[in-house]
């Protein structure tokens, strides 16, 4: 079924929304919950937490993309779990070194977590990314926003794990060259 005709059987309140919506995007947003949480009973729980978050927030939301949206809910959802799992216990994982990564791009005293919160940040990053080629766009999203590891970006694009890195780290200078154009101080 396409996104259209799903999204509007959330306007008719239709249960067979969410039906619809497991068929379709529940590995997607699996592994969106598990890049995050490492863990599947809490990536399980934040899957069906973006249901419940979805039904009842379309209507009044009409996503467009609506894979895009679900996503966006459930790495929300997870990162959200996530810290409150580490609240206690402030160690290493890979969202700390993720989050890190791009501290060294936008360091300001704020925390990464608090600048992205700024639209005028966020409309910044959006432009940027849309001046990028594709390839490098995707594995930029894919690392940053759907936490993916550079083992599963290399196997997903097909590059060596050093071209990953490399490739990343040149989008984030490249990135922290902007917001520097850009007034942000870095």
């Amino acid at each position: 079924m396409d996104d259209i005709k799903i999204v509007e059987l959330f306007w008719q309140r239709n249960d067979g929304a969410l039906s619809a919506v497991k068929a379709k995007y529940e590995r997607l947003l699996f592994s969106v919950a598990e890049n995050i949480l490492r863990n599947r009973e809490d990536s399980e729980e934040c899957v069906n937490d973006t249901y419940l978050a979805s039904w009842n927030s379309i209507p009044p939301q009409r996503p467009e993309k609506l894979g895009a949206y679900l996503s966006k809910l459930t790495r929300n959802l997870s990162l959200k779990k996530w810290r409150e799992k580490t609240a206690k216990k402030r160690g290493s994982g890979s969202v700390t070194v993720l989050i890190s990564e791009l501290d060294d791009c936008i360091s300001d005293g704020k925390s990464i977590d608090q600048a992205l919160s700024e639209k005028s940040l966020a409309e910044i990053i959006d432009s940027f990314l849309r001046t990028l080629e594709t390839d490098e766009r995707d594995l930029f999203v894919c690392r940053y926003f759907y936490f993916c590891s550079v083992a599963q970006l290399a196997d997903k694009f097909g590059y060596s794990k050093s071209k990953v890195k490399t490739q990343l780290y040149r989008t984030r200078q490249k990135l922290s060259i902007r917001l520097e154009k850009e007034g942000v101080t870095v």
